[in-house]
């Protein structure tokens, strides 16, 4: 099955060759490309692309709310979003408006592609400088996020999406099926009231959860 996707980068060089890129893949189909984020919001209301490349600085409406709006037209649509800055002031709230994972443009023209389809199907995606940045966002929080009604066992399962670990990833660290760590991360996601994996890394962040881990090893 092919993964549709939209290009948004004011600069066109930058669109073209992604596009390049993308449709070099044959699983993989570009449907449009938008130089703005208002045209970015438009083209995905248009489209339905399964993925969106936002760049996260553009004219006219920043990659940010150019996100929450593209979700809020197309549900289904998945946005990686792309930076210059390993280190961009825009990670936490593109992340809270919904981004399924958020990369540097020097990303090698392979493993964009494989972000391309772990986002499309689902996954979360997130540059190990990003996950740096999202620690130190949220470790010195004085009162972290409480989560009620969560499980030791989905406690466990939490922490390791946060890790960046793949569900096959999963059931090998804690011997147990797939359809009981989707069963665990179904239940997360209903709990917490979150719209995919990205978006369970965040509370993971909020409550503390990844410091603890990571202190505890």
């Amino acid at each position: 099955m092919t993964a549709t996707v939209l290009i948004a980068d004011d600069q066109e060089l930058v669109r073209a060759g992604f596009r390049a890129l993308v449709d070099s893949a044959p699983d993989l189909s570009v449907v449009a490309e938008a130089g703005d984020g208002l045209s970015a919001v438009e083209a995905a209301r248009r489209t339905r692309p399964g993925v969106v490349l936002m760049d996260i600085r553009m004219p006219r409406l920043d990659g940010v709310e150019a996100t929450r709006r593209t979700i809020t037209a197309s549900p289904d649509t998945r946005v990686i979003m792309l930076t210059t800055f390993d280190l961009d002031e825009y990670v936490y709230g593109a992340l809270r408006a919904g981004a399924s994972g958020f990369l540097l443009k020097d990303i090698p023209p392979e493993d964009l592609l494989t972000a391309i389809r772990v986002v499309a199907g689902g996954e979360a995606l997130l540059a190990p400088t990003v996950t740096r940045r999202l620690i130190e966002e949220f470790a010195n929080r004085p009162e972290p996020r409480r989560l009620d009604g969560i499980t030791e066992r989905e406690l466990e399962v939490l922490r390791l999406i946060a890790s960046g670990l793949s569900n096959t990833e999963i059931t090998q660290r804690l011997h147990v099926s797939m359809a009981t760590v989707k069963t665990h991360v179904g239940r997360l996601l209903a709990k917490l009231e979150a719209r995919d994996r990205a978006q369970l890394v965040i509370a993971a962040y909020e409550a503390n959860l990844v410091r603890s881990a990571h202190r505890g090893q």
